[in-house]
């Protein structure tokens, strides 16, 4: 499969560059924010008012636990040498572990503000995530980066920086698995009558079915060249998949055998 090799600037005037990574961080914010407003109906203790207030903290979780968990999980060395790089978000570099991280705090410091449980929060906030994946997966595919390991398939495809070889098209599989197939799941849960009303549930599979669909990932993936893989052959990505799937199984499980009422 030829790479397309679409401009990484989706559009330039003046000084502005605009990225097509950028926008995908705005369509997919945006898409969140719609979509969280349109799923408040099935969440009564959640106004659309507590939606439209939280979207900046959100935005806060995500850039500040992204470039953050991506300078500690992945690249310490480089950022301790050289420490103002860390502010320069704009030549890339998020960890979507760390930007999990980010949000976490940010709901649990919103939560506790307006005195909402902070699982009920989260249960109607996780719906959307899997629109903001998708749409990265594609920048990731549009910038011909985090690419997969060397393979014969037919849909193997070129990556200019992938040297001469075709890789698996990885960031296509994770647009799908963490994209598509996450949301769909989700949007089954948060409609059906009694779904919502276990507290935690659609918390524990948004976490255990992003840490499945990313381990899985990992394995056509080519890690990072500072970093290759790890103990037992796994890669970064894969490690910390793993407290993901444990607490996201924790929460289904207790979700489904307290049926606690949000």
């Amino acid at each position: 499969m030829p790479f397309p090799h679409i401009n990484p600037v989706a559009f330039q005037i003046g000084p502005l560059t605009v990225y097509w990574y950028g926008i995908a961080y705005m369509v997919g914010l945006l898409g969140w924010w719609k979509y969280s407003l349109w799923l408040t109906k099935n969440f009564p203790l959640i106004t659309r008012k507590l939606v439209d207030d939280y979207l900046m903290w959100a935005v806060i979780g995500v850039v500040a636990g992204g470039r953050l968990g991506y300078v500690l999980f992945y690249n310490p060395s480089k950022y301790m040498a050289y420490p103002l790089e860390i502010f320069q978000v704009w030549k890339g570099g998020m960890s979507f572990h760390g930007g999990i991280l980010g949000v976490v705090l940010a709901t649990a410091l919103y939560t506790r503000k307006h005195k909402l449980y902070f699982l009920t929060f989260s249960d109607l906030a996780c719906c959307g995530v899997p629109l903001g994946l998708f749409f990265g997966r594609l920048a990731n595919f549009i910038n011909g980066e985090l690419y997969g390991r060397i393979t014969s398939v037919s849909w193997g495809t070129i990556f200019p920086q992938g040297g001469p070889l075709a890789r698996h098209p990885s960031q296509l599989y994770e647009a799908f698995s963490e994209g598509i197939l996450l949301f769909l799941l989700l949007a089954f849960g948060a409609t059906q009558t009694r779904w919502p009303n276990r507290r935690g549930l659609l918390t524990g599979i948004f976490l255990g079915g992003y840490g499945f669909a990313r381990f899985a990932s990992e394995c056509f993936r080519e890690p990072d060249v500072f970093l290759g893989y790890l103990a037992g052959g796994l890669t970064m990505g894969q490690i910390l998949s793993f407290p993901m799937i444990g607490f996201g199984l924790f929460l289904t499980s207790r979700a489904l055998l307290r049926n606690e009422n949000a």
